[in-house]
Parts: C-alpha cells; sequence; structure tokens
C-alpha cells in the first residue's frame, strides 16, 4: 500500500503544469466531475475500484443457450426533461445510442382485465401544459371517471408545490395523495406506476418534496418533458468504451482496479490517497499532491473515506438508506412482445423491455426467432434475495397472463441480477441528511446521486452532482468555467467566474 496522489495510468508525453485533481469513484457522477473538470484546463486523475468504469449502469458478457449476450446489469432510462444526462451522452459520444421517443408512449397493461388483460396508453399530445395529457387521462382505462377527474385535481395541486420547500422533505407522498382525493386504484395505476420507477419507492415510502420534483418535472413542466429515452446498445459502451475513450481525449488519467482505503490532507495543504492498488503494481505518486479531491462513491464509503472535520455531522450519510432493484432476463424461443416496452398494473410485474438487438442477439448463431425481455423490478424488498427458481416460478406464469403468446413458448434461458443497494431510499426526512457538493475541508467536494442534487437517485442525479462537483471545486480556485445546462427557465449556458 503506498500513501499518495494517484497517477496510475501514465498519458503520451509531459503534463502541463497547473492545477491538479483526484477524482475517486468512476460512475456517472466520477467521469462527469472529471471531465468538466479536465475541460476547464486541470490536470485530472480518476481511480475506480472495479475493472470498468460505469458505476451501477454496466453491462457484462454471458454465455446464453442463444449465443453470448451482452447484458445490462438492470434497465435503465431517462426523460427529455433530463438535461444533464443528455448533455453527458452528447460530450462522450454516446447521443445516438440512446434516442428520445418522439413523443410520450406508455402502453399499461391491467393484468386483471375480464380477457385477462386490458391495454391502457399514457401519452401526450403537443398541446400545451396541462392540456398535453388531458386526452390520454380522459380515456385511461384503468380508472373510473370519478378517479380520472380527482387525479386532474391532484395534479393540478401537485403543481402548485415548490419541491425546494424544505417542509415538503417530512411529508409522506401517499398521506398527501390520500388527502387529496386518491384512491388506492389511483396509486397504483398511475402515481405509483411512474413513481416507484423514478423514485425506487412506493408512495408511502417517499418524500412529498421528491415527488414534487419528479411529477412537477417529468409531467407538468413542459409538453415534452416526458419523453423517455433508454440505450438502444450495452451500457457499457455508452459508460465506459465510450466514456473512457472521452476521459483518454481529454488527458484524464484513469486507473481501474484502483481502491482508495484512505485520504488526507498534506502539510501545504493539498491532497494524497492510500491504495490498494492493482495486484503486484503500484500507482505512481504526483510529488506535489492534488489542489482538488472528489470523492464520487456511495454514501457508506464517501463516510468512511471521510476526513476528520470535513463535515459538520458525517453521521447522517449512514442514515441515508439504500433500495434495491431485481432485474428478470427471460429468453424466449420466439417472439412474444412487439412493442419496445410495457409497464403493468395487477400483477407483480412493473416494467417489461425489450433487450434483443442491444444484447445482440438478433444476430447471435443459434438466436432464430428468440426475443430476450428484461423485467424491472424497483423497491424489490420482497424478491431481492430470492432463489433464481422461486423467482422464476412467480414471475414466468405473469409474464404469460400478460403476453399470451408467451404461454406457448420455451423459455431458453432465465437469470436476475440484483443490486440490492441500488439507489438510495427516497423516504420522507432524507433531505435533511443529504450534503451539498463542497465540504469543510478545503479543495474536498462530494459527488453522487445521494447528494444534494434535487433529483432522486437517478442517472441524471448522478451527472448533475458531478458538474455540481466541479463546478463548486473550480469556483473556488477561481477558475472560470462555463455551466453546460440551461438555464433553469430556459436560456444558454453561462460562464461563471
Amino acid at each position: 500500500m503506498t500513501h499518495s496522489t494517484l497517477d496510475p495510468a501514465p498519458a503520451a508525453g509531459p503534463r502541463p503544469a497547473g492545477r491538479s485533481a483526484l477524482v475517486i469513484g468512476g460512475g456517472l457522477a466520477g467521469t462527469t466531475a472529471a471531465l468538466a473538470l479536465a475541460d476547464a484546463g486541470l490536470r485530472v486523475t480518476l481511480v475506480e475500484g472495479r475493472p470498468r468504469l460505469g458505476g451501477l449502469a454496466f453491462s457484462f458478457h454471458r454465455s446464453s443457450p442463444a449465443g453470448v449476450l451482452s447484458v445490462d446489469n438492470g434497465q435503465h432510462v431517462y426523460l427529455r426533461c433530463c438535461a444533464a444526462y443528455q448533455w453527458f451522452l452528447e460530450r462522450v459520444g454516446a447521443a445516438r445510442l440512446a434516442p428520445l421517443q418522439g413523443r410520450l408512449d406508455v402502453p399499461v397493461l391491467d393484468a386483471r382485465g375480464r380477457d385477462g388483460r386490458r391495454l391502457g396508453r399514457l401519452r401526450r399530445t403537443a398541446l400545451p401544459v396541462p392540456l398535453h395529457l388531458s386526452a390520454s387521462l380522459a380515456t385511461y382505462p384503468h380508472l373510473s371517471l370519478a378517479e380520472r377527474a380527482q387525479v386532474g385535481r391532484a395534479a393540478l395541486a401537485l403543481g402548485r408545490l415548490d419541491p425546494e420547500d424544505p417542509a415538503l422533505d417530512g411529508v409522506d407522498f401517499a398521506g398527501w395523495l390520500r388527502r387529496h382525493g386518491q384512491s388506492p386504484r389511483a396509486v397504483e395505476a398511475l402515481w405509483d406506476l411512474v413513481g416507484v420507477a423514478t423514485l425506487n419507492a412506493t408512495a408511502p415510502h417517499v418524500s412529498l418534496g421528491l415527488a414534487a420534483m419528479v411529477f412537477k418535472t417529468g409531467l407538468l413542466s413542459r409538453p415534452g418533458a416526458a419523453d423517455i429515452g433508454w440505450a438502444r446498445a450495452p451500457l457499457g459502451e455508452l459508460h465506459h468504451t465510450r466514456a473512457q475513450r472521452a476521459l483518454d481525449a481529454a488527458g484524464v488519467r484513469t486507473g481501474l482496479r484502483t481502491r482508495v482505503t484512505a485520504v488526507t490532507r498534506t502539510p501545504e495543504g493539498r491532497w494524497s490517497a492510500a491504495t490498494a492498488g492493482r495486484p503486484g503494481e503500484e500507482p505512481r505518486p504526483e510529488a506535489d499532491g492534488a489542489d482538488v479531491l472528489v470523492l464520487a462513491v456511495p454514501q457508506r464509503e464517501a463516510h468512511a473515506l471521510l476526513p476528520d472535520g470535513a463535515l459538520k455531522d458525517p453521521g447522517r450519510l449512514l442514515r441515508i438508506g439504500t433500495a434495491p432493484i431485481l432485474n428478470l432476463h427471460v429468453i424466449y424461443d420466439r417472439t412474444v412482445l412487439r412493442r419496445p416496452f410495457f409497464a403493468a398494473i395487477g400483477s407483480p410485474v412493473q416494467w417489461v423491455f425489450d433487450r434483443t438487438d442491444a444484447s445482440g442477439l438478433r444476430d447471435a448463431p443459434g438466436a432464430g426467432d428468440s426475443q430476450y425481455l428484461a423485467v424491472s423490478q424497483s423497491a424489490a424488498y420482497d424478491d431481492i434475495d430470492r432463489p433464481v427458481a422461486e423467482l422464476r416460478a412467480r414471475y414466468l406464469p405473469e409474464l404469460e397472463r400478460l403476453l399470451p403468446v408467451a404461454r406457448g413458448a420455451r423459455v431458453r434461458d432465465f437469470f436476475v441480477t440484483r443490486e440490492r443497494t441500488a439507489t438510495f431510499a427516497p423516504v420522507p426526512g432524507v433531505g435533511l441528511l443529504r450534503p451539498s457538493a463542497p465540504t469543510d475541508a478545503p479543495g474536498l467536494y462530494l459527488a453522487g446521486a445521494w447528494t444534494a442534487t434535487g433529483w432522486p437517485a437517478t442517472m441524471e442525479g448522478a451527472v448533475r452532482s458531478g458538474l455540481s462537483a466541479a463546478r463548486a471545486a473550480l469556483t473556488d480556485l477561481g477558475r472560470p468555467h462555463v455551466n453546460p445546462l440551461p438555464a433553469p427557465g430556459g436560456g444558454t449556458p453561462k460562464e461563471a467566474a
């Protein structure tokens, strides 16, 4: 083990003199911070304990009876209102790999219909807010006429809330919905349908502040804000391969399989780190340390690395809970779904995506007419530790209820991916626990979707946190920089001194 500021991947030629930064963590937050700091002229080193970038949004290869597949650990989506993640995609040259819908359209299957299922749709028109959803809501078959009217009134009330009002943080979303006339059916068929997927929690376990932010920004800000985008290529291509290429081009030195065990501040006020390094290899130190240190790791890891005095109450990081996400991967011997995705109610199944093309199954030898479906289960507390056999017995019959063609299909492969700490838990009161990017230690900044971004634990929140950490560091250094995101009311990015 060495005690040094890391510089593990030698770059071609001498590095320019000037300010330097060390970013610990190669997820979306850390990669974003590294790119933003490098773009502002800093010499940046990024280290990541895993053998890849991307954090909890990554891919791996699996040998299947249908061939070798590129499997995403989970199904990740973003919305048109996610300006930061779209900036990230553009910055790493991957925007075309994760296109947006032309217009919001979510098929919703109710497994309890008279014929075994009933199809409804949540879609928008080009009309201004809130009329853009009125036609869809008026014909949504999963709610009664009275329930639709109550939903409309609740949506208007939600739009009047200020998500940044601290008083909303301690209020649970379910209680607010009840007080605004929302039936259990309306919560299931609409509010939780959207909320569980974006917040990773059901309404009783969600802060009203975060719920208001999601619904107000996504559904009530502008007509196209909730249009859905998702990767048509493996996430590893976006978040690792393309990101690594962008980091290299920006001059960032990247060290994978490099786990940091401690950070300290030198007598000269610079930052150094102790690392386990790669097996049989020690990273090269920078003799004078780093001016900026960004901790872009999960909250418990950040707590373990924080030096004394960096936060007034570092224990609050340990009080930020986590929530699991389970993904079920099913390969059928034929096409059973002719839509790119759908959501379900009246069933344990939540969201189902067709991953046939993105995984490479379509072109795999021996694939034939096989189809690969990914079933994404958020807030999966009851299922996250179930054995695969139990999950198979529980979910395959449910897919057959929702997709009649699956009843005659053969399952060629069934496997699961589990992220037990996929996101922070958005419970009432969590806003008081989430720290901002700057710490009380000069030159030390925090990044991660769990920090005070105002967003739930999404790819958007992760990228925003990286930009916030970089912006705070550059401001403290007196370095001019440009905020790449549009101003809240629209307009162009502004330069800061």
